[in-house]
C-alpha cells in the first residue's frame, strides 16, 4: 500500500492512526511518522475535520463507493494539502487511507487564481479607461470623428459632430468620410487625408462643409488600434470674427504715441499692455519688463490710493482726475493725475488707466491763500496765558482741520472717500465739517 500513495495511514475502525508509510521523499520532513497513536481527525485543520468524519462514515458502509477528498495537515514547515481515498479492510475493524501529495496542484491553483485576479484587475481598469474615454468623447464640444484608414468610412462620431453636420444620432456611422465636406472640396480633402497618413505635422485644412454649412478647419491624424489603422478627424468652424477692424492698427498706434501714459491691467492689477509714455514715466527699460508686473509697484501710496481707486471703479465704473503719485525705477516720485474705466474681458474684467504728469502744471498755478488757524509759534506763545488743556484742545482742532482739508482736496471734495481715508464714519465727518465750518452740508459729490 505504501507504493500506491505518497502517504498511507493504517487506521482503526474509530479512526486511530496505527501505522504510517511515507513514500514521497518531500513529505518526510512534515512529521507524518510521529502521528502514530493519534486520532486521524486531530491531525488536520479545523476546516478539514468534517471531511475526515465523512470519509470514516463512508468507509464503514460497505455499499458506499470510496471517493477522493482533499484535507490539509498543519505542520511547523507549513500546511500540507493531501487528497485521501479511504477504504475498509476485512470486517471493517481496519481502514486504509491512501494519500496523494497536492502541493504542486495547490501551487498551480494559487498561480491560476492570482492570474485570474490580475486579469480581472486589468479588465476593470480597462473598463474604467474606456468609460472615461467614452464620457470625454461624448461630452466634448469639439466635433470628432473616428474613421477606418483603409476604407475611409466613419466608425464613430460624437454628438458634437452630429450637431455640426445636422445629422441624427448615429446617422454618420458607416458613411464615407469625404461626404462631410462640400463636393467641390472633396478632392482636396482626400489628398489631405492621404498626406496625414505620412506625417503628423500637417496644418489643419480649411474646407467647405457639405450642405453649405460654412467653412471649417479640419485636421486628421493616423493611429493604430488592435493592429488596425484608424484616423482621428477633428472639425472646428472657421472663426469669422477674427478679422481685424480697419482702424484697429491705427488705434493701437495712436495709444502708443499718446503723450499721456496709458496702462491696461487685469482684475489683479497685473499689467497687460502699456504705451511708451507709461514705460518712460515708470523709468523702465522696455515694455517687456513692465508686462506682467503689478501696477502697485509704481502707482499710488501703498495701501491708500489703489484701494480707493479700485473701490470707486467697482462702484461707479469709472474715476476721473484722481491725484496720486507714480514711483519710478530709481525711486523718484512724480505727481500725476489718473482717470480710469472698467471694461469686460472674457469671464472677468479689466481696468484701463490714463496717467498725466501734473507736477509742472502745479508749479505754475499760484497757491490760493487760505485762512489758516493758529501756527505752531502762536500756540507756543500761549504757554503761560492759557491752561494746558485749552492749548492742547486748540492744537488738536488745528491738526484735525488740516487733515480734513487735505483729505477733501485729495478726493476732489468726495466726502465718502475722505471719510474712508481718515478712518471715520461719514456722520462723524459731517459733524467735524460743521464744527470747523468747512464746506456746504447740503450739496456734495458723495
Amino acid at each position: 500500500m505504501s507504493a500506491v500513495g505518497d502517504v498511507t495511514f493504517i487506521l482503526s475502525g474509530t479512526g486511530l492512526v496505527l501505522d504510517v508509510a511515507v513514500s514521497q521523499a518531500g513529505l518526510a520532513n512534515y512529521g507524518f511518522a510521529g502521528l502514530i497513536g493519534e486520532a486521524w481527525i486531530d491531525t488536520v485543520t479545523i476546516e478539514s475535520r468534517p471531511k475526515i468524519q465523512e470519509m470514516l462514515s463512508d468507509a464503514a458502509v460497505a455499499e458506499s463507493a470510496p471517493r477522493w477528498r482533499q484535507v490539509t495537515h498543519p505542520s511547523a514547515s507549513g500546511d500540507v494539502p493531501i487528497s485521501y481515498l479511504t477504504m475498509a479492510v476485512g470486517d471493517g475493524d481496519r481502514l486504509i487511507a491512501v494519500g496523494r501529495d497536492m502541493r504542486e496542484a495547490a501551487a498551480m491553483q494559487q498561480r491560476l487564481l492570482q492570474t485570474q485576479q490580475s486579469l480581472e484587475r486589468d479588465y476593470i481598469r480597462l473598463r474604467q479607461i474606456e468609460t472615461r474615454y467614452r464620457l470625454l468623447f461624448d461630452m466634448s464640444s469639439e466635433p470628432v470623428l473616428i474613421a477606418d484608414a483603409a476604407t475611409r468610412r466613419i466608425r464613430e462620431a460624437n454628438p458634437a459632430a452630429h450637431r455640426l453636420l445636422d445629422a441624427a444620432e448615429g446617422a454618420l456611422v458607416g458613411k464615407a468620410l469625404a461626404t462631410i465636406v462640400d463636393q467641390r472640396d472633396r478632392d482636396d480633402f482626400i489628398a489631405y487625408l492621404g498626406a496625414s497618413e505620412a506625417t503628423d505635422d500637417l496644418v489643419p485644412a480649411t474646407l467647405r462643409l457639405a450642405k453649405a454649412r460654412g467653412e471649417a478647419r479640419i485636421s486628421a491624424r493616423l493611429f493604430r488600434q488592435a493592429r488596425s489603422p484608424l484616423m482621428l478627424v477633428r472639425v472646428a468652424m472657421a472663426d469669422r470674427g477674427t478679422s481685424d477692424h480697419p482702424y484697429d492698427a491705427a488705434l493701437g498706434a495712436v495709444v502708443d504715441r499718446m503723450p499721456d501714459a496709458f496702462v491696461l491691467v487685469d482684475r489683479e492689477l497685473s499689467v497687460l499692455a502699456a504705451n511708451t509714455a507709461f514705460v518712460e514715466l515708470a523709468e523702465m527699460p522696455s515694455l517687456e519688463r513692465v508686462t506682467g508686473q503689478n501696477l502697485g509697484n509704481w502707482l499710488g501710496r501703498p495701501g491708500i490710493d489703489l484701494d480707493l481707486i479700485l473701490s470707486q471703479l467697482r462702484e461707479h465704473g469709472w474715476v476721473r482726475n484722481v491725484p496720486t503719485i507714480l514711483r519710478g525705477l530709481t525711486g523718484g516720485e512724480e505727481e500725476v493725475e489718473l482717470a480710469g474705466v472698467v471694461a469686460p474681458m472674457g469671464d472677468s474684467e479689466c481696468y484701463g488707466f490714463t496717467i498725466r504728469a501734473v507736477a509742472r502744471r502745479l508749479d505754475v498755478v499760484a497757491s490760493v491763500p487760505r485762512d489758516t488757524p493758529r501756527s505752531v509759534e502762536q500756540l507756543t506763545e500761549l504757554v503761560g496765558r492759557m491752561p494746558l488743556k485749552d492749548i492742547v484742545r486748540e492744537s488738536t482742532d488745528l491738526i484735525e482741520r488740516l487733515c480734513i482739508e487735505a483729505a477733501l482736496a485729495y478726493t476732489s471734495d468726495n466726502r465718502a472717500s475722505a471719510a474712508e481715508i481718515l478712518g471715520v464714519s461719514r456722520q462723524s465727518l459731517y459733524s467735524k465739517l460743521h464744527r470747523h465750518r468747512l464746506g456746504n452740508l447740503v450739496g456734495g459729490h458723495d
